[in-house]
């Protein structure tokens, strides 16, 4: 079977087909959806089932944790622990946007969705879809790129049809994404007020310097 196309306004998008995102991740389908920087694999990361296929799908290691999609920075104090400052800094300079922070997972995921690290990494998306999801489903989602490893990630949704289209049932068209950058990495999780920069992407190092340091 083929994945169904499901056209969504990046803009406004429309509340029945959001409805039908969310009630195809209730029921533990693996969906591809746009983000800010590419198309990503969205799952209910409770539902271990589901995130079991994200790592069949992308022959993920499995000591690599999947970053969640959520919609907003009190989201982020709900599914984090031993949270300070630092993440209130870059929450206010860089969220909604293409910033990932990794923080001490709190007891609302299992540890099987951290990969077992009890780190979970977090991102607010400048994209009205998959926040739009996220709000309605109550839950983040999972936002791994929606590609097989080894190629090309997928900035729009045919190439993410011509990449998964065999192995997954429903892939969101919300059009081109923002940009074709990866998200910056930032790890909160190092304790003592101690952070790093595990990938430099569509954020510069010296303005996340500027936004913990200066």
């Amino acid at each position: 079977m083929y994945a169904e196309i499901l056209r969504v306004d990046p803009i406004e998008p429309e509340p029945d087909r959001v409805r039908t995102i969310v009630s195809r991740l209730e029921r533990g389908d693996v969906i591809a959806l746009p983000t800010d920087t590419f198309y990503g694999l969205a799952v209910d990361p409770v539902n271990l089932n589901a995130v079991e296929h994200i790592y069949q799908l992308k022959s993920r290691q499995k000591h690599k944790p999947l970053s969640l999609l959520i919609a907003s920075v009190a989201q982020a104090y709900e599914l984090a622990r031993d949270t300070d400052t630092q993440l209130d800094r870059l929450a206010e300079k860089f969220w909604p946007g293409p910033l990932t922070i990794i923080v001490r997972a709190g007891t609302k995921l299992p540890l099987r969705s951290t990969a077992n690290t009890g780190n979970v990494a977090l991102r607010v998306p400048d994209a009205a879809i998959a926040r739009a999801v996220v709000e309605l489903f109550g839950l983040p989602i999972t936002a791994t790129s929606a590609n097989l490893q080894g190629a090309s990630e997928c900035t729009h949704a045919a190439c993410v049809r011509d990449q998964l289209g065999d192995r997954i049932p429903l892939i969101v068209d919300g059009g081109p994404t923002a940009r074709a950058v990866h998200t910056t990495i930032v790890d909160l999780s190092l304790g003592d007020g101690r952070w790093g920069i595990l990938r430099e992407g569509a954020i510069p190092t010296h303005e996340i310097v500027m936004a913990l340091e200066g």
